[in-house]
């Protein structure tokens, strides 16, 4: 067998990739760490330097994805052409025959359009040229390989590099969990580069992050003052693989920026403080910080952005955040508010101050309220965004802003909501009605459902039709949520907006916000909670009010029991009605907490009421007991991860023919559904005398809607 001799590389060319937007950014930090020249290109920037001032730039690049050194570039017009030119390559140099290796191919050529193949090719030819020297292969292996090659396609040439950092650089080593959009840590670096944290810090300033999330612009904001290396927490950085790397010189830098970190770190002074309106965030936000060993400094709390205020005791300071932008049609509307809390708050408290705000939406941007001095262009991964930055908070303006008056069409909507109001007043003055019904797309230009819960409204906006532009269809939505607020004089702090769209089989009873607002409301002289805004339903299904009076109507003296029971309003009525005792079922914890809430705002959490957590099919399937009054109220679908699939037209017979057989002599089967198609299977007409009371059970405020669901009585035959 060959021996094999080592040799360093000749060139000192490096291209450091990075995300869009950062490239300017990158060239300055890489020529302040010491590169000999830097320029940026697309996505990326060419730099020179020694093999140590690799490691360098992996260990302190904050903005830097990677960092490649080029070992080889040619013609590849053709897979023979690659394959050629990359088994043409002195491997032995970089990578150990007996070790293993793996390759990230990018971009394409004309004769070679698929990356995966190129990597096979490139893959082929590095194992061919060390099986024919040294009579040994290396392995693949794309976990955690000893050298990671990169592969450029481009202009009918290819450029092999050494990926020097193996992984992401982003990816620090303090990230414990994350939220469901987290923000890659070189873009948070990015974005307190911009908004001249470093500046500020030097200053005497402090930093608030109002929607902190996992905590990623804090730590970043904190590494930066004290001067920890980005790739400090990281265990192992490509080039450790690589058949080059020299340990000493590496040992040099890590314990110099050991030492760096060290003193930063002692003289951090304790000025970052984030909120969320979300709880749990926070114990991610607080664990990650603690990974990165800067916990000490951070103060987090849980808090609404409505709610912000300025530190005690500190002057000034950069306010930095990476809020929700609302991606989809109808969200822009949803997280508008908080762009406007925002906004108010830092006009209220925090004058003189920096602020810097990222957003991939205008509107959301103007929503603030403020002029920004600079904008700069960021990519989010492939989203497009703008980082706002304010340079100095200036106090309010005491002249009022013209309101821009509604359109004609906005007028329309606007009559037509006060007209349905006033058609329903003496209805709702004679059965003490104050949540109904105010709205269902009377108007198709104005496609949305209005419900009033008190002194709140609840926006559900139907998805526009697709071949409406965007912006006509957001523009009639804020419109929409405008005139509804005016006609029935509710500030828009009190309007909760969703978007309803056709269901999957993981939204019905999902979450949508983190808001953590409950509202307590009257129905029928009892006291119910309803969130309007953390999830798709409310918590009270307004359209089933009459079949809620015929539950407590028919329950006195009698035994009750509630299938899929979500938050428990019908066995509340059940309960205020007389009912010797009920039982509820439902495998959501979440909503038999609230239906125990809701008993005990009526006085009614007894040991009579019990709550049970369960598959309601597999608990039907072991039940023994015999109830006289039973209602079933089931989702469209479930999929649920603890238990079977349900879907209520192929399940419905089984559901109800077990319900069914839990019914006392005598008793009452009351059935409700929400699927506009559902048809019901002749086996149970065969076997239950069924009775069609879907119009008797449709409220006046649902009228416009006949359709809003289903509904029979039941008994059986025998």
């Amino acid at each position: 067998m060959a021996t094999l001799e080592t040799t360093a590389p000749s060139g000192t060319r490096w291209f450091a990739p990075c995300a869009k937007g950062l490239e300017y950014l990158l060239r300055d930090e890489l020529l302040a760490l010491g590169a000999a020249s830097a320029r940026e290109s697309l996505a990326g920037v060419y730099f020179e330097g020694d093999t140590t001032f690799g490691y360098r730039a992996c260990l302190w690049s904050r903005l830097a994805s990677r960092v490649l050194m080029p070992i080889a570039e040619f013609e590849a017009e053709t897979s023979d052409a690659l394959y050629e030119g990359a088994r043409a390559v002195a491997w032995e140099a970089h990578l150990d025959p007996q070790g293993s290796f793996a390759i990230d191919a990018h971009g394409t050529t004309s004769g070679l359009t698929n990356t995966q193949f190129a990597a096979v090719r490139v893959k082929d030819a590095i194992v061919d040229h060390c099986r024919e020297r040294f009579g040994t292969r290396p392995d693949v292996d794309r976990e955690r390989p000893n050298l990671r090659v990169n592969l450029l396609l481009r202009r009918g040439r290819a450029t092999l590099s050494i990926d020097f950092a193996g992984t992401a650089l982003f990816m620090r080593g303090y990230r414990q969990a994350q939220g469901e959009a987290p923000l890659k840590e070189n873009l948070a670096a990015a974005m307190l580069v911009r908004a001249r944290w470093p500046e500020t810090y030097a200053d005497g300033g402090a930093l608030v992050d109002p929607m902190c999330g996992a905590g990623t612009l804090m730590i970043e904001a904190a590494w930066m003052a004290a001067d920890v290396a980005p790739g400090s927490k990281r265990e192992r950085f490509g080039f450790m693989g690589w058949r080059g790397f020299d340990p000493a010189a590496w040992a040099v830098l890590r314990d110099e920026a050991r030492v760096r970190a060290e003193r930063g770190l002692a003289a951090l002074r304790p000025v970052f403080f984030g909120s969320d309106y979300n709880a749990s965030l926070l114990d991610v936000a607080r664990a990650n910080a603690e990974a990165a060993g800067v916990d000490a400094a951070m103060h987090f709390r849980h808090r609404q952005v409505a709610a912000l205020e300025p530190p005690s005791g500190v002057a000034n300071g950069l306010l930095i955040t990476n809020p929700p932008y609302g991606e989809r049609l109808g969200e822009v509307e949803t997280v508008a508010p908080m762009y406007r809390e925002l906004g108010d708050a830092l006009k209220r408290g925090f004058v003189g101050w920096r602020a810097a705000v990222i957003t991939n939406q205008d509107e959301l941007g103007r929503a603030i309220g403020l002029r920004a001095e600079r904008r700069y262009t960021l990519y989010n991964g492939a989203l497009e965004c703008q980082l706002l930055c304010f340079d100095r908070i200036e106090p309010p303006s005491t002249e009022p802003r013209p309101v821009k008056p509604l359109s004609p069409g906005a007028e329309a909507f606007r009559n037509r909501l006060l007209k349905n109001v006033r058609k329903l007043k003496s209805w709702r003055a004679r059965e003490d009605i104050t949540c109904y019904r105010a709205y269902d797309a009377d108007l198709p230009d104005y496609a949305a459902a209005i419900d009033v819960y008190e002194d709140h409204l609840h926006i559900q906006e139907y998805a526009p039709p697709k071949e409406l532009p965007d912006q006509v269809a957001r523009g009639r939505l804020r419109e929409l949520v405008r005139a509804s607020g005016e006609a029935l004089s509710v500030p828009r702090e009190r309007i909760a907006l969703k978007q309803r769209r056709p269901q999957t089989r993981t939204e019905r009873y999902g979450r949508v916000a983190e808001r953590g607002e409950f509202l307590e409301v009257g129905e029928g002289g009892l006291r119910f909670e309803v969130n309007l805004f953390d999830y798709l339903d409310t918590g009270l299904f307004l359209d089933h009010r009459p079949m809620r009076a015929r539950i407590r109507a028919e329950a006195r003296g009698k035994s009750f029991l509630n299938l899929f029971c979500y938050t428990g309003t019908a066995t509340v009525y059940a309960a205020a009605g007389g009912a010797t005792s009920s039982t509820s079922v439902d495998l959501s914890s979440t909503y038999l907490e609230w239906a125990q809430t809701n008993l005990t705002l009526n006085g009614l959490a007894d040991a009579r009421h019990r709550l049970v957590q369960a598959d309601v099919l597999e608990w039907l399937r072991r039940e023994r007991a015999r109830y006289d009054l039973v209602f079933v109220d089931p989702p469209t679908f479930s999929n649920s991860k603890r238990a079977e699939d349900f879907d209520v037209q192929r399940d419905h017979v089984e559901l109800i023919s077990l319900a069914a057989e839990r019914l006392a002599p005598g008793g009452l089967l009351l059935f409700s559904c929400n699927l506009r198609r559902f048809k019901l299977e002749p086996p149970l007409t065969a076997k239950l005398n069924v009775r069609d009371i879907g119009r008797a059970t449709i409220p006046p405020d649902f009228t416009r809607d006949p359709r809003i669901h289903h509904a029979y009585e039941m008994r059986r035959t025998t």
